[in-house]
């Protein structure tokens, strides 16, 4: 694994370190690694609901009405689980 050093601002430290001692982390590197995890997941989903938007935008105007969409959309969402 490799070694990072970090530079923070005394409020942050003191942030980092009150988050270890909730017991939910092991350590600062633990709470730091957390965040990076969520961060990268949350970028993959912006990425996705982007394409979804872009994809939705190219497939031109519907010809189906607000109510038949929301329609579909609760039976996909029914079917799925």
């Amino acid at each position: 694994m490799a070694t990072m050093n970090v530079s923070l601002p005394d409020p942050m430290k003191d942030w980092v370190e009150d988050q270890v001692k909730t017991g939910h982390f092991s350590n600062a590197s633990d709470y730091v690694r957390d965040l990076i995890r969520r961060d990268q997941e949350y970028q993959e989903q912006r990425e996705a609901l982007i394409k979804a938007l872009v994809a939705g935008e190219k497939s031109g105007v519907s010809e189906r009405t607000i109510k038949e969409i929301w329609r579909d959309v609760k039976a996909r969402r029914s079917r799925n689980g």
